[in-house]
């Protein structure tokens, strides 16, 4: 069995009420829950918060919400997994038994679900306890430099002054959208970012991490040009 879990907590600091707030005419939680339902992965979606204005937005547009999350894992300090491990084993407490856990965010709503589909096809294909999405950088990071505490500049690595950018390796960060897991990985505490892990790539312009307002503008301009 295959279980979807979006978890949304109602007290996000920097963009208030983030969750549910309107992006491109819907609560941007919608747009998750949307494409977990279209992927057809799931036996169930449901929505971890603490808020029950997000709970109801959550069932009106398809999730479910079997419980209401305690508030020791509702601050500004419980990661995504703690939340992850806490509905797998609410679920085990009630006999129902999940192998495959995907944490779906709900401030993604550039997710597809035919990522959500090919991310599950790369679990089964792989060795790998989780596949996850992640982009490129649209720049070295060998190149990359710091302001330091004298106000000037300094690079990262100095040892790749010299290197064309061609010639450096390319690398990739968390893409924010979503994370197929093992629901064994998830409960042991296995580590995302390793050699447990498979990638899902995505372009660019379909990643936009959404943390503050100016990247909830920048978000909305980049998905009404899609």
């Amino acid at each position: 069995m295959r279980l979807a879990i979006i978890p949304a907590r109602g007290g996000s600091k920097r963009i208030p009420r983030k969750n549910i707030r309107d992006f491109c005419g819907k609560p941007i939680i919608t747009w998750s829950i949307e494409a977990a339902l279209q992927s057809k992965c799931f036996d169930r979606v449901i929505v971890s918060t603490d808020d029950e204005e997000i709970a109801d937005v959550a069932r009106r547009f398809g999730a479910e919400v079997p419980f209401l999350r305690p508030a020791k894992l509702a601050d500004d300090y419980t990661g995504t997994a703690a939340v992850v491990r806490h509905t797998i084993e609410w679920f085990e407490g009630n006999g129902i038994l999940y192998e495959e856990v995907c944490c779906i965010y709900a401030t993604a709503p550039f997710i597809r679900a035919e990522d959500i589909q090919s991310g599950l096809e790369k679990l089964h294909s792989s060795n790998a306890d989780y596949a996850f999405t992640v982009t490129s950088f649209p720049f070295p990071i060998q190149r990359a430099v710091k302001i330091n505490t004298t106000g000037t500049l300094e690079m990262f690595y100095p040892e790749y002054y010299n290197t064309r950018s061609q010639d450096l390796e390319e690398a990739y960060h968390d893409a924010g959208q979503f994370y197929w897991g093992k629901a064994s990985a998830w409960k042991e505490g296995v580590i995302l970012f390793s050699e447990r892990s498979v990638p899902i790539v995505l372009p660019r312009y379909r990643v936009q991490d959404i943390d503050t307002l100016e990247d909830w503008i920048r978000a909305e301009m980049m998905f009404k040009c899609m």
